[in-house]
């Protein structure tokens, strides 16, 4: 296999793996491209290696900046902009973990709470449905404060440090 098709076949793949992980295909398919580029990218390289439109490449960049894994970078004397992925995978992982905790997990952990507290009529099926809705209430959190951790390890460089040594 060349280059230019294993590097077509990771974009295409991680843009399919990309929905099943709750983002867009293309979001995904961006990322993926600015990833495995060994320099930032413009705008229009983009466009022409996914071949999609100048909106929908602005908006997933934008959304990929907002996630915190794709930032923008000058080029002295260019007026266009260029891209970069974050490429400290550890970093990366810290990062989509966090954002999918403040988007899916937070959320559905308020929801939770709500339908958790109703006032039980006595019913069979009132008790049964407070049980379990408690159950994966608590379930979730514990689940969330675990990645709370596991980011907050990330950020301490005391923590890291340690590791480091002791590893």
């Amino acid at each position: 296999m060349k280059f230019s098709e294993a590097k077509n076949k990771f974009v295409q793949t991680w843009g399919a793996l990309g929905s099943q992980w709750g983002i867009n295909k293309t979001m995904a398919q961006i990322h993926a491209f600015l990833m495995v580029s060994a320099e930032p990218v413009s705008m229009e390289e983009i466009m022409e290696e996914l071949q999609i439109s100048r909106g929908n490449a602005s908006m997933n960049l934008r959304a990929l900046m907002d996630w915190g894994i794709v930032y923008k970078e000058f080029k002295q004397g260019e007026r266009r902009e260029f891209f970069i992925a974050e490429k400290d995978l550890d970093e990366l992982a810290t990062k989509i973990a966090r954002e999918r905790s403040k988007r899916e997990i937070k959320p559905a952990l308020k929801v939770l709470r709500e339908v958790s507290a109703i006032q039980d009529d006595k019913t069979k099926e009132a008790k049964h449905f407070i049980e379990q809705t408690k159950k994966l209430h608590d379930f979730v959190s514990k689940a969330d404060q675990m990645i709370d951790k596991v980011t907050e390890y990330k950020d301490n460089w005391l923590a890291r440090m340690i590791m480091k040594m002791m590893g």
